[in-house]
């Protein structure tokens, strides 16, 4: 009964132009290989991050466990000097630490306000910002936000959805990406933009039965190598090394499809907030029925929807 892994297709060299033509229509992840990401590739280490932004002030999560939970909050936020988080989240045991001495780091770069401002790599971290050439496969106005992130080795990070494209760039380590496609959406216990599954190698089969018939594709980001994430792809990231990343987010929709108060790019488009809305509320309609009434016309709602709104051309 374990899920079978699906190998994300790895593509070398692939221009802009095959981008856009072959791969993008597809609406599926790839790993994009031997791209010109820059110089950060080789001028990352330890030493020259340290020293590139020195010692300003960085919030991080920190977690006594390898598995970072969103929902049930496993972790708590502290702050840093960047040069000091970077030496630790390299290390494996800590001399000094917050919670125990084998604690995980990560560092997810936010905007200078975190409610009105979007993560850009170029505002927050401008130093290393030049080392970095991002494969702009997207025009330029659909640009979204740039987030940083440094990962200790072992960390995994909840599985999400984000609404946007995005391409992970992994500069430096290595990571191992699980994902699942968004019509299997009814298998992975939401919560919001989340999956109550977090362990997703050793799932909890009598808490969560139906994960089983979710499709997970696999793949082993190396240092170099870019993976096309598209928008509503559920994703768990394992950090298999301490290892560096870059995240690029943009439109793929028209700008005014999106919430104008996200700005981690994980707030549902506006047409499909409402939509959630008027369904708890014709919900709370069917509660005025009795029993038998609610189920039959609740089952009726969902043919519906499956009639007016389910795709039939999934491959």
């Amino acid at each position: 009964r374990e899920q079978r892994a699906v190998a994300v297709e790895r593509l070398a060299g692939v221009t802009r132009e095959r981008f856009l033509r072959d791969i993008y229509p597809r609406r599926k992840p790839v790993v994009l290989t031997g791209l010109e990401l820059g110089t950060c590739t080789t001028k990352w280490t330890i030493d020259y991050l340290s020293q590139a932004e020195g010692s300003k002030e960085v919030k991080i999560h920190v977690s006594a466990v390898p598995q970072m939970d969103f929902l049930s909050k496993n972790f708590v936020y502290r702050t840093l000097p960047f040069d000091v988080f970077v030496r630790r989240a390299a290390e494996v045991k800590h001399k000094e630490y917050f919670l125990t001495e084998d604690e995980k780091y990560y560092l997810r770069s936010v905007g200078e306000d975190v409610r009105k401002d979007i993560a850009d790599i170029r505002r927050q971290f401008p130093i290393l910002a030049e080392d970095v050439h991002i494969p702009e496969y997207f025009e330029k106005e659909q640009f979204f936000s740039s987030v940083f992130r440094i990962s200790s080795a072992g960390l995994q990070l909840w599985t999400h959805y984000d609404v946007m494209d995005n391409f992970l760039i992994q500069v430096t380590g290595k990571k191992r990406v699980v994902l699942y496609s968004p019509r299997d959406a009814p298998y992975l216990y939401l919560s919001g933009t989340k999956s109550e599954v977090l362990d997703v190698d050793n799932p909890d089969m009598e808490k969560y039965p139906l994960f089983v018939k979710a499709k997970r594709y696999q793949c082993v980001l190396e240092a170099g190598d870019v993976l096309f994430i598209p928008a509503l792809w559920f994703h768990n990231v394992i950090s298999e090394e301490f290892g560096v990343a870059l995240n690029v987010f943009w439109k793929h929709l028209p700008a005014e499809s999106y919430d104008k108060t996200d700005t981690y790019g994980n707030k549902d488009p506006m047409a499909a907030s409402r939509a959630i809305q008027i369904l708890d509320r014709a919900l709370k309609t069917l509660e005025e029925l009795p029993e038998e009434y609610r189920d039959f016309y609740a089952r009726r709602m969902v043919l519906r929807i499956q009639e007016k709104a389910y795709r039939n051309d999934y491959g």
